[in-house]
């Protein structure tokens, strides 16, 4: 099958090169030219394991290509997916002007019938919205479909190529089929591909990432309790986590949620259930327990030594906001590091892949980076662990309190054994107990 990809982040990097993985002839379009070079060269310009291989693998064979010419990318495709940016705007809506442009774009250099499918998160009623930019600009025949991703950062690869689910949302029978045969290759296991109507398939994503994040908020509710009545969160999440309507999953206590989906997603169906006359009041609240939770760290901090953090020196372990990604949109380290600095401390920050983005968008020079944790922790009064990378998870102890100034560690992963920490010396916090 031809298939065309218009937006080279995230969403449509990994679901261009999935597709061509599959076996499709799949063009990427993109209107940065810089990137579209890069990516003719195999570089990837974002971090997740598994990817820059795959795409290498899939331009060798001529699977794979990158242009910026609508023109030359939509000739003859039979699937048009649209994967741009959805920013949010001040008030929490999705920004559609990229989508709007791209169904534009994409209208004016159809050659024959195709299914154009946002891929990207929309709010409900967006297809509708496309569905009749493009009938603006064409003659030809097609059908608008809402296919939502379920990508989760680090692991994005192998969510794509082996779904849980596959949402579908049409009002098309020809075009629902050719999206039961694009998606065939990746449900031979039997995982289910999940047809419904349009405006239920767009409502599907954000209900999904919003009940993520209440899960997060709510155990960090419960860990914040914890910590004031002497009882364990780890403890209580196994004690929950095992009722068998509730599941394990997403019952980890920390220092608060971030990334490209959950802070946008929750704050645009408030907005959307705004617009249509109701409070979303489990959501504001979602939102503002997530914030409040990005300060928790430096209140233990600043609990421990005090208000003025003056000549005081951190060493910050992880920068993005989860492991197996360079992704620093909303996460929990910039909060931590903007009030560390604001109280008068100094900052080393590691993490094995966001530096750079740390370096260039979110924390400049106002702070010292150093790739080696070790190295990372001289001079500093404690350790403040941020981002639960695997190559934190097991250091030598022992060399960690001979190199700092005082052995105390807040840890806001929960990712370390208070038993062992305390009887090697140290001081240490965690989240919930």
């Amino acid at each position: 099958m031809r298939i065309a990809v218009v937006g080279t982040g995230y969403v449509g990097l990994v679901a261009g090169t999935c597709f061509a993985e599959s076996g499709n002839n799949v063009v990427c379009i993109d209107v940065d030219q810089e990137k579209i070079d890069k990516l003719r060269d195999g570089i990837v310009p974002i971090y997740e394991p598994g990817l820059e291989e795959l795409l290498r693998r899939n331009v060798h064979d001529g699977r794979l290509s990158f242009t910026t010419d609508y023109a030359t990318g939509i000739d003859r495709a039979q699937v048009v997916f649209i994967a741009v940016g959805t920013p949010p705007g001040e008030d929490g809506s999705a920004d559609l002007r990229y989508v709007l442009s791209a169904a534009k774009s994409i209208a004016e250099n159809m050659t024959d019938y195709a299914v154009i499918v946002d891929k990207s998160t929309v709010p409900v009623g967006t297809a509708r919205k496309v569905a009749e930019m493009v009938a603006a600009h064409t003659k030809h025949d097609f059908h608008v479909v809402s296919n939502p991703e379920f990508l989760k950062e680090g692991a994005a690869i192998d969510d794509f190529l082996k779904p849980d689910r596959v949402v579908i949302g049409s009002g098309s029978q020809r075009a629902a089929e050719i999206m039961d045969e694009l998606y065939a290759p990746f449900v031979r296991t039997g995982k289910p591909i999940i047809h419904m109507d349009v405006e239920s398939a767009e409502l599907t994503k954000y209900a999904a990432n919003a009940m993520l994040a209440t899960r997060i908020s709510f155990m960090n509710e419960i860990a914040n309790i914890c910590s004031r009545v002497g009882a364990n969160i780890d403890h209580v999440r196994k004690g929950i986590g095992t009722d068998e309507r509730i599941g394990s999953r997403f019952l980890f206590a920390g220092c608060g949620y971030g990334g490209s989906c959950f802070p946008k997603d929750v704050k645009a169906l408030a907005r959307t259930a705004s617009e249509h006359g109701y409070e979303f009041r489990i959501l504001e609240a979602v939102e503002s327990v997530n914030d409040a939770q990005k300060r928790v760290l430096f209140d233990y901090v600043t609990d421990h030594f005090g208000e003025d953090l003056s000549g005081r020196h951190f060493a910050l372990w992880g920068l993005a906001f989860k492991p197996n990604t360079d992704d620093m949109r909303e996460a929990p380290s910039i909060v931590l590091v903007d009030a560390l600095l604001e109280a008068g401390a100094t900052v080393t920050a590691c993490d094995p892949e966001a530096i750079e983005e740390a370096r260039r968008h979110y924390l400049g020079d106002r702070i010292r980076y150093e790739e080696n944790p070790m190295k990372a922790l001289e001079g500093a009064d404690a350790l403040i662990v941020v981002t639960e990378w695997n190559e934190f998870r097991r250091p030598d102890f022992e060399a960690v309190r001979d190199a700092l100034n005082s052995p105390v560690i807040f840890d806001g992963r929960n990712i370390y054994s208070r038993k062992v920490l305390e009887r090697l010396g140290f001081t240490y916090r965690n989240i919930g107990s």
